[in-house]
């Protein structure tokens, strides 16, 4: 049998499984692609919040990276939580030579409200990895961390996705879910315009939703797929994982990355 097409995260580990590396790879499987990882950071994390970070030092990054890509190839990498300025540069040289889509999830803080991102990585995110994303996905809170431009009603949408795009991804993917309403996000490379909406739905359930639409969107574009369509697709994803969610430990459960699969 051939190989499916093959998707790198380059992320932290939810040890709860909810988001991080764990959600990616739970992703990448439900949409038939083949998930390899290189972990950044390890985090006590579960349903209440997140105990503990500790970042792994660049040449591990470096090392797994390499060892990934120089044997087997890679046709997507989506970048997650990048906590200090040395790792943002390291992956960011590193994902600029290996010339394949790359989707830029600005980890700035967890579902939980926890800091994920040093104060002093901002600067590395906006001058080095952002201009090398073929799609940014900031939520509002990021776009703000990023930017200063603070959004509270969908039309300041286009202004964040300006913003963004200020430091050189070919797409921003702003995502409106902390507004009221449908879920909306819009999609732009500054000359076109995608609205994506979804029926918000009610449950508290959805830990790990930034981490699993960056990667649904990385699977899609190693399938091939154009920008537009890539993102329409995750997105339709992950809304079925939102309303399949479920209840785990004494907190925020996960979103259920096998909705589609049943």
């Amino acid at each position: 049998m051939s190989a499916p097409p093959r998707v790198l995260t380059v992320a932290g580990s939810d040890s709860g499984g909810g988001a991080g590396v764990q959600a990616d790879l739970k992703t990448m499987l439900a949409l038939g692609v083949h998930g390899m990882s290189v972990l950044t950071a390890v985090t006590a994390q579960n349903s209440l919040g997140v105990q503990g970070a500790w970042e792994l030092p660049a040449e591990a990054v470096r090392a797994q990276y390499r060892s990934v890509v120089d044997d087997i190839g890679v046709q997507a990498v989506k970048t997650g939580m990048l906590s200090s300025a040395e790792l943002v540069e390291t992956v960011a040289d590193l994902v600029t030579g290996t010339g394949v889509p790359v989707v830029v999830d600005p980890v700035g803080v967890s579902k939980h409200g926890d800091p994920l991102l040093a104060a002093s990585a901002l600067d590395s995110v906006r001058s080095r990895l952002l201009p090398v994303a073929t799609v940014a996905t900031p939520n509002l809170d990021e776009v703000a961390q990023l930017t200063s431009v603070h959004v509270d009603s969908e039309a300041g949408m286009r202004r964040a996705a300006e913003a963004i795009l200020a430091f050189g991804p070919r797409w921003a993917l702003i995502k409106g879910g902390h507004l009221p309403g449908d879920a909306v996000d819009l999609l732009t490379d500054g000359s076109s315009e995608h609205w994506l909406r979804a029926p918000r739905h009610d449950n508290r359930h959805t830990h790990g939703t930034g981490c699993t639409l960056a990667s649904a969107i990385a699977s899609e574009l190693a399938k091939g797929r154009a920008v537009p369509e890539a993102v329409a697709a995750a997105k339709a994803y992950v809304t079925g994982a939102i309303a399949s969610g479920f209840a785990l430990g004494r907190g925020l459960g996960p979103v259920n990355h096998a909705w589609n699969l049943r």
